[in-house]
């Protein structure tokens, strides 16, 4: 892998929290040069949790690898000259942000400084307004069909999945108007509003399609699996597994392995069910529970995963975020490799999950907030170090972190 598919293609990124930064860290992992712009002293994430025992934090630094950091005085215009120079200078002009309604920052500002720039501007909502991932999936329905079925109130994700969503969409949208300007020398002005990521899913994935054409939407169903049938299990010892069968072997082989051959062919005549398929699993689920329930509390753990990794049975032990680290599984996964984050520590970091010819790209460390603002004004603009030590005696641009 010596060609990353992204060299030579330099991204201006001005941007705080999940979604953008995303989007800049999935391109830099492709080669591409990422530069992303904060206010003088960092945006409003630099100091987001998790943190260090020394206050650094594990969150922007995790968003930020492999960035090149440049920091400005963007409410002056001396300052917000300076960053539109740097987004519209040659070998560029791409600029990605979540920062709205900044008139010098629109595309109608950066076209008039470069006709063929990109710009994508990720917003809350359609019409410009702030949104974040918890209140747009609050409008979405997710929350009320989440947790427990006899639970009468909302529950919230923990993984921001819109602002995940949303930060790959904006990487393949930037990509694309790149392509088309390598082709056409056409620029871009791309919005992404997040809470049309998040409808526009919901939509893919039915459950807005289902309103409007059967006329109801769907139940909370706790941790079954929707239209098939799944559901978690706890063994002798305590611990739990979910389990899924998504195919009519899946269910032959985990009635086999279970023992509930005879029980569950009396069961099928009794209902006049048939359990190959995901409809009849689905609706008499609760009584299947019951059945394999009685099974799982009769084996250990161990026990359980030696039976079903004779099956195909798709199955999984819940573990912790700690579980995971500490059972050696990031060590023999190469798509983790050893990282030295200064100011954070040495710890195993993911690249791209994506696999480029038997192999993952990655990325380097975070950059230090502002630590590369004299190096790039220098390299895009030409400028004289004079000249940029006279901007950052003024406070425009921000000079060496300490």
């Amino acid at each position: 892998m010596t060609s990353l598919p992204l060299t030579g293609v330099r991204i201006v990124e001005v941007s705080s929290f999940v979604a953008s930064p995303l989007c800049g860290l999935t391109l830099s992992q492709l080669g591409a040069e990422v530069i992303r712009i904060d206010p003088i002293g960092g945006a409003g994430d630099k100091n987001r949790w998790p943190l260090t025992a020394s206050g650094e934090s594990i969150y922007w630094t995790g968003l930020n690898r492999g960035k090149r950091s440049v920091t400005c005085d963007m409410r002056s215009q001396e300052g917000q000259r300076l960053v539109q120079r740097l987004i519209t200078a040659p070998g560029g002009g791409v600029l990605v942000t979540n920062a709205g309604g900044r008139d010098w920052l629109s595309h109608a500002a950066l076209s008039a400084l470069r006709p063929d720039v990109i710009t994508l501007q990720l917003t809350g909502t359609p019409d410009g307004g702030a949104a974040v991932d918890y209140t747009v999936n609050a409008a979405t329905g997710f929350p009320l069909i989440t947790g427990p079925a006899d639970h009468n109130a909302p529950v919230n994700h923990v993984l921001p999945a819109w602002d995940v969503a949303a930060g790959l969409y904006a990487a393949l949208a930037l990509v694309s108007a790149v392509r088309r300007r390598e082709q056409a020398g056409q620029g871009a002005e791309i919005h992404l509003p997040l809470s049309d990521v998040a409808l526009a899913i919901s939509g893919y994935l039915g459950y807005l399609t289902e309103v409007q054409i059967n006329g109801a939407g769907r139940e909370p169903s706790g941790n079954a699996v929707y239209g098939t049938y799944g559901n978690d299990f706890v063994t002798a010892d305590g611990v739990r597994f979910m389990i899924v069968a998504l195919t009519p072997r899946h269910m032959r082989d985990l009635v086999r392995v279970t023992e509930r051959t005879a029980v569950i062919e009396a069961l099928e005549q009794a209902l006049g069910a048939d359990f190959s398929t995901d409809g009849d699993r689905y609706r008499h689920r609760e009584v299947l529970n019951a059945l394999f329930a009685s099974w799982f509390a009769e084996h250990t753990a161990a026990e359980v995963e030696e039976t079903l990794r004779t099956s195909s049975v798709l199955f999984e032990r819940y573990r912790s975020f700690e579980e995971l680290v500490t059972g050696g599984e990031l060590d023999t996964n190469p798509l983790f490799s050893e990282l030295d984050q200064p100011r954070i520590g040495t710890y195993l970091a993911a690249g791209l999950p994506a696999r480029f010819d038997g192999g993952h790209f990655g990325a380097g460390a975070a950059p230090l907030l502002g630590a590369d603002g004299a190096a790039v004004v220098r390299e895009l603009l030409g400028s004289a170090q004079a000249d940029i030590d006279d901007l950052i005696a003024h406070g425009y641009l921000g000079g060496p972190p300490e």
